[in-house]
């Protein structure tokens, strides 16, 4: 029997590669690929699977309850995945409102579609920004929610909704929180992406305060193999941590991509540190481990994996890297391009 996903945010980062995934390793299945086209979900991402008889792409916002419903009544999918969201801390200081009205209300919209016509199993991706930040230890998935940016506050809200909703009225609910992703078709404002291109046409990288924030990097392939696992093993009404195991400072990561493009040091531009930036996060993904999965690439392998595809695609990020994401760009580091 053919399996049909709702895949919402499927033009983004995670998404479009959680697509790419999922064509990759089934056959009999349809996806329905419902994004807003946002500043970030780019229909670049998946340009060659147009045309595809199994492939439906419909630009829509998630917070629309006629386009939604409309979604569900014609093709009752049995699984939804829900990446949409906003998701750069950043922006969420200067805009708030459109953080709580899609992570929160759009995750209630979608909620209550799967409630009405029914689903197999319902995944609501959350974040590791839930949890706050930590200076010892990890969290696990019984950690309390201790959000500190308007952002990861929205996420928490639609991730205990969605919770509630299992909870409440028995939807198939999995809440999935994971460590900071990195791979091949991530939007140029976020680390990685924007130092890459940046010092592939030489120019400086701007380093928040002193570079010793610490985050859990996880690849983008490795992530959507543990969504994939959890759909299929994953028990309706938890949570699982998904984690990288690769807990880096700034300034590890920074020289990092400096040694392997070959640049000089002296293209590293300190800037202030931003609002309510957390200083570590650390998940424990023993559940996850538990229950029989692993990444399966090593940092090394799979960060120089990530900076060639870069190097090899000028032609998607260049055109990316003008207009509102200047604008972006000068506002938040207080530099020229």
């Amino acid at each position: 029997m053919q399996k049909i996903y709702l895949v919402t945010g499927g033009a983004g980062f995670i998404g479009s590669n959680f697509i790419r995934y999922l064509f990759k390793h089934y056959e009999d299945i349809q996806i329905i690929n419902l994004d807003k086209l946002t500043y970030a979900g780019n229909p670049e991402n998946l340009k060659d699977f147009k045309g595809r008889t199994n492939y439906r792409f419909i630009k829509g916002d998630i917070c629309d309850a006629g386009t939604v419903n409309a979604i569900f009544e014609q093709w009752r999918p049995h699984f939804v995945v829900n990446f949409a969201a906003e998701s750069h801390v950043d922006r969420s200081i200067g805009n708030p409102d459109d953080f709580i009205r899609t992570d929160m209300f759009g995750v209630f919209v979608l909620l209550e579609a799967a409630r009405k016509f029914g689903v197999e199993r319902f995944i609501q991706i959350s974040t590791d920004e839930v949890y706050g930040s930590v200076l010892e230890g990890s969290f696990t998935e019984e950690s309390p929610l201790k959000p500190g940016n308007p952002y990861a506050a929205s996420k928490a809200g639609g991730d205990r909704l969605a919770y509630s909703y299992f909870n409440t009225f028995q939807l198939p609910v999995i809440v999935t929180r994971a460590s900071n992703n990195y791979g091949p078709y991530q939007y140029p404002e976020k680390l990685i992406p924007l130092f890459v291109t940046n010092l592939i046409e030489n120019k400086p990288v701007p380093l928040y305060g002193d570079g010793k924030n610490v985050r859990d990097w996880l690849y983008v392939i490795d992530h959507c193999d543990a969504i994939d696992f959890i759909l299929q093993h994953g028990t309706i009404g938890e949570v699982y941590n998904i984690a990288g195991g690769n807990e880096k400072e700034n300034l590890f990561i920074t020289h990092f991509l400096f040694d392997y493009l070959r640049k000089p040091r002296s293209l590293i531009k300190p800037v202030p540190d931003r609002l309510g930036h957390d200083r570590r996060y650390s998940l424990n993904a023993a559940k996850l481990h538990q229950l029989g999965w692993q990444p399966r690439h090593s940092f090394e392998q799979a960060m120089q994996a990530t900076i060639d595809w870069y190097v090899q695609h000028p032609e998607w990020w260049q055109p990316l890297k003008s207009g509102e994401y200047l604008e972006f760009y000068k506002k938040h580091y207080k530099m020229e391009l």
